[in-house]
């Protein structure tokens, strides 16, 4: 039987764990020969191994993300072997300091900045010309609820995330009269490490877990997915326009 993501080419950053480890998973079962980047090449060789299992396929591109060289010539080697890119799920980031903001080094600020931001915009400048060549191309970017709640002592985390969900919609309405569709996904809270760092007193057992969430945002990778500038709150299961300021 034809699986519904077959013969499509999947990125998806930050494949190493958490939400994005399960929605690799996710996009290999349903058929799509995953693009698995990450820092760590030990958890690449654990998502190939499972992908595997499933009777999936994935290539492991152990990148910092930072590297916007290494970006570069990802996309020029996916031109090469595939000459196209049909998912890219953004998912890579990083929770940064807890502290108040005049005590938070200018260091700690650039390095979330780094992830959470500036490379998502790499991303988009590289990859844009290859989910083009694709008839469904499909964008999914990883938010956070601290993008529009502002929490204290999560600043750089909570402004980064709002940025990125500002051009992630300037891009959806820059590509609104093409295939692409581009898209913002909410978690909400989940079993992840980086949740673990910024609430260590928090009990994991009571929030859902990566897979659960991966499961919701493997829609949103489809051709058959028409939705572009949205927001999946997957808290309250609801398709959002927009998040206005609290």
């Amino acid at each position: 039987m034809t699986k519904p993501l077959s013969s499509r080419i999947a990125l998806v950053t930050g494949a190493s764990r958490g939400i994005g480890y399960f929605t690799a998973r996710a996009l290999a079962k349903a058929g799509a020969h995953v693009i698995a980047v990450a820092r760590t090449q030990g958890g690449l060789e654990e998502l190939d191994d499972e992908i595997r299992k499933d009777g999936g396929s994935a290539t492991l591109v152990p990148l910092n993300l930072t590297d916007s060289d290494g970006i570069v010539r990802l996309a020029a080697a996916l031109h090469e072997r595939h000459g196209k890119l049909d998912i890219l799920v953004g998912n890579a980031g990083v929770a940064g300091p807890s502290s108040p903001l005049g005590h938070i080094e200018l260091k700690s600020w650039n390095d979330v900045m780094a992830i959470n931001l500036s490379a998502n915009f790499q991303l988009i400048r590289c990859m844009e010309p290859l989910l083009r060549q694709s008839d469904a191309g499909r964008a999914v970017f990883i938010t956070s609820a601290a993008a529009s709640q502002a929490n204290a002592y999560l600043g750089p985390y909570a402004a980064s995330k709002a940025a990125l969900e500002t051009l992630a919609r300037a891009w959806a309405h820059e590509t609104a009269s093409t295939p692409l569709r581009v898209n913002l996904f909410n978690p909400g809270p989940t079993r992840t490490r980086v949740r673990a760092t910024v609430f260590p007193g928090e009990d994991p057992s009571t929030l859902e877990t990566p897979d659960q969430v991966a499961e919701l945002i493997l829609p949103m990778c489809a051709p058959a997915w028409t939705e572009t500038g949205r927001l999946y709150d997957y808290p309250t299961r609801t398709l959002q326009s927009f998040r206005a300021p609290a």
